[in-house]
């Protein structure tokens, strides 16, 4: 293990021949930043540091989601040797003032192979009030758009809305700053109509696009793939002007299907002029794809309607993506694979039902996935997204964090993670 100083930060690591200023252990230090060194398309540039295991942890999966495939990785490595300090000193005796910082949330991962490394180093949240612009206000945008004026004033300074047709903003900024509480006029968040040049001159911006949802009598059972090849063309335009204006802010995907759509931006924002990937755009967890939300209150509606299924709501879990692969478990510590692939299978038909009664299903989405998601997001608070996993945005419980994002860490029932581990391999099939 050696540590360094760079600029003003404290840093640890077990990669050898970092060009940086080598120092002894400090003993102490408010926080802390782990460096490792991977190819920068194929994990997060930096994330928060929950557990010790990550720290030994090999290729970034869906594994990082289990205690049991971490503690096998480490348990091998320090069986093969590989897990030994350069003291002498094996991985399990990891200093303690560094696993109280680990337990306080003061550790921070950052890939020093970025071509970026040097400003993701130095990267702090911004704090206050966010500028949040929501582009396309359709059926959910405008949903959205309303959830994020009622219930967003006390992380929201204002919202910007964008479309193609300036009757519908028109429309929408008339209409939403209309809606107040007397004699408290500014609680709620002002609504400004922004042009398209100016979209990502905000700390938030919500892609709500989409060419159109296929008609309710159309037959096509998996609408969101439908969708994928002419929304991906959208997003990508607008992944590649998010590069061009240097955005720094969140990325939220919302628009079907969300999570190979999240994967887009991030791969066509890094590509250069000539296509090739430079990996100068966005950087991985700044993107978060916005649908397990309403999958999991979706699962909910059923588990509270169905006495089998009740445990769902205080052990229960949703992972994967907003579509076919989804996983829900009824519960972690009792989890029954009959029981959970049943509710499962009720959540991803949720929405042909509504179909079937002659209604398109996105006030849900809108405000389940869509707006309490994002303020959640924003707030800090666990919320259900789509981050990147090694490769794929995968559903999962997270949330923002001083010092990065940080993804939950279960002891995972072994049938419980096969069922993930396909999600996965899915969903890495599509892009």
């Amino acid at each position: 293990m050696q540590y360094y100083r760079i600029g003003e930060t404290i840093c640890f690591s077990n990669e050898e021949g970092l060009p940086f200023e080598k120092i002894s252990e400090p003993q102490e230090a408010a926080e802390l930043t782990w460096l490792f060194s991977r190819e920068p398309g194929s994990c997060r540039a930096s994330f928060l540091v929950n557990d010790r295991d990550l720290l030994m942890a090999d290729t970034e999966s869906v594994a990082w989601l289990n205690k049991n495939e971490l503690e096998k990785n480490r348990l091998a490595k320090n069986k093969q040797g590989n897990g030994k300090q350069e003291n002498g000193g094996g991985w399990e005796q990891l200093p303690g003032w560094v696993d109280k910082l680990i337990d306080a949330g003061k550790v921070r991962a950052v890939n020093c192979a970025h071509p970026r490394f040097e400003e993701i180093l130095t990267w702090r949240p911004r704090e206050g009030r966010k500028r949040v612009h929501v582009l396309a206000i359709g059926d959910v945008g405008s949903m959205l758009l309303t959830g994020l004026h009622l219930l967003g004033g006390d992380v929201i300074s204002s919202i910007g809305i964008c479309d193609l047709s300036e009757n519908v903003t028109s429309r929408w900024e008339f209409e939403v700053n209309q809606i107040a509480y007397p004699w408290d006029y500014d609680a709620l968040p002002p609504v400004d109509v922004v042009p398209p040049e100016r979209l990502f001159d905000c700390d938030v911006f919500v892609f709500v696009a989409s060419k159109g949802i296929p008609p309710v009598d159309s037959g096509i059972k998996d609408v969101r793939m439908y969708q994928f090849e002419n929304n991906a063309k959208i997003m990508a335009m607008y992944a590649r002007m998010a590069r061009e204006k240097n955005f720094r802010g969140l990325f939220c995907a919302v628009s079907d299907p969300v999570d190979p759509l999240a994967k887009t931006a991030f791969l066509e924002s890094n590509k250069n002029e000539n296509g090739e990937f430079d990996w100068m755009g966005l950087l991985p967890e700044q993107i978060q794809g916005f649908g397990l939300g309403v999958m999991n209150a979706r699962a909910a509606y059923y588990a509270k309607r169905d006495e089998r299924f009740s445990r769902f709501l205080t052990e229960g879990r949703s992972f994967g993506p907003h579509g076919q692969d989804l996983v829900i478990a009824d519960s972690i510590e009792h989890y029954d694979d009959a029981l959970s692939k049943e509710l499962t299978q009720l959540t991803v038909t949720a929405n042909l039902y509504m179909r079937s009664i002659g209604y398109k299903p996105f006030v849900a989405p809108a405000f389940s996935s869509g707006a309490l998601s994002i303020l959640m997001a924003l707030r800090g608070q666990w919320h259900c997204g789509s981050v990147f996993l090694g490769g794929v945005y995968m559903g999962v419980k997270n949330r923002y964090t001083a010092h990065g994002l940080e993804t939950e860490i279960l002891r995972l029932p072994e049938s419980l993670y096969e069922r993930i581990l396909t999600a996965e391999r899915n969903l890495a099939a599509i892009v």
